[in-house]
């Protein structure tokens, strides 16, 4: 009768948006995407924190910890893939940001309200959606995990999710970003066999969509390159989310300055064997 009580109370937790995880850790469910399977530690986690492993026609594809009160994605983290194919037009949303009982992949909102018959509002509640991006003021929808990062049509498919996206200052987006996202990666990872990004943001004090999703104060971006079982190097770039403005950091630098924006002791985003100068 006990086990009976617990399963129902959890079964009950699950389905109120903001009380039930999508996986209970990283680690145990899709640490790929990890150096050395470690995830960023929990001085970055939000107070209601949501961990997904993007799945995407039955595989993972990359791993989000999101921002449930925000409707934000906190990081993204990804292996660093670059492929050629055709940009995504298809917006997917996590069916599971609305409890257990619906299904653990990605798909779009079109799909969920009229052939599921999900509730409108259930969804709105748990996530953004994409009447939360329209009419924007010098902003646009930000990837954290570009598609052009990724290797094939379906692995850029799986990034057009709105929980792997944030409100970006759109001359940042298509400018200086967009510059390191493709240019300054590329020459960076020249030499590199693997290389582990985490792409994440700092939440902000502004909002938009009438304050249901909040507008980033920075955006940051930390990769760690294994050249070879012996040699591994890191970098870092960090942009305020109001300006075309990046600057280049190394590792050790941007957990200093995350530390100091989230006013945390201490803040580490990959293993300690990934070098931080």
């Amino acid at each position: 009768m006990m086990l009976l009580l617990l399963l129902l109370q959890f079964s009950i937790c699950c389905l109120m948006p903001g009380n039930c995880e999508l996986v209970t850790s990283f680690e145990n469910t899709c640490p790929q995407f990890f150096f050395r399977e470690t995830p960023p530690d929990d001085a970055i986690k939000p107070a209601n924190p949501a961990q997904i492993c993007q799945r995407f026609k039955n595989q993972y594809r990359f791993a989000t910890l999101y921002d449930r009160d925000n409707r934000i994605p906190i990081y993204s983290a990804y292996v660093y893939q670059p492929g050629s194919g055709k940009r995504p037009n298809s917006w997917m949303v996590e069916p599971q940001l609305m409890g257990s009982t619906y299904q653990n992949e990605m798909t779009t909102e079109w799909i969920l309200l009229n052939e599921i018959g999900v509730d409108q509002g259930l969804l709105q509640e748990s996530q953004a959606v994409l009447q939360d991006y329209k009419n924007l003021v010098n902003f646009n929808r930000g990837h954290l995990n570009p598609n052009s990062h990724q290797p094939d049509s379906d692995y850029k498919a799986a990034t057009f999710t709105l929980t792997n996206i944030v409100p970006q200052f759109m001359n940042l987006n298509g400018g200086k970003w967009n510059n390191y996202e493709q240019e300054i990666m590329l020459s960076r990872t020249e030499e590199c066999a693997t290389t582990y990004v985490v792409v994440g943001v700092v939440p902000g004090n502004n909002y938009i969509a009438e304050g249901r999703v909040n507008k980033p104060s920075y955006i940051w971006s930390a990769a760690c390159c294994e050249i070879d079982n012996n040699h591994r190097k890191s970098w870092a770039v960090i942009a305020p989310n109001d300006q075309n403005v990046v600057q280049l950091l190394n590792l050790g630098e941007l957990e200093e300055k995350l530390a100091e924006l989230y006013r945390k002791e201490e803040i580490l985003l990959f293993h300690s064997d990934c070098p931080r100068l």
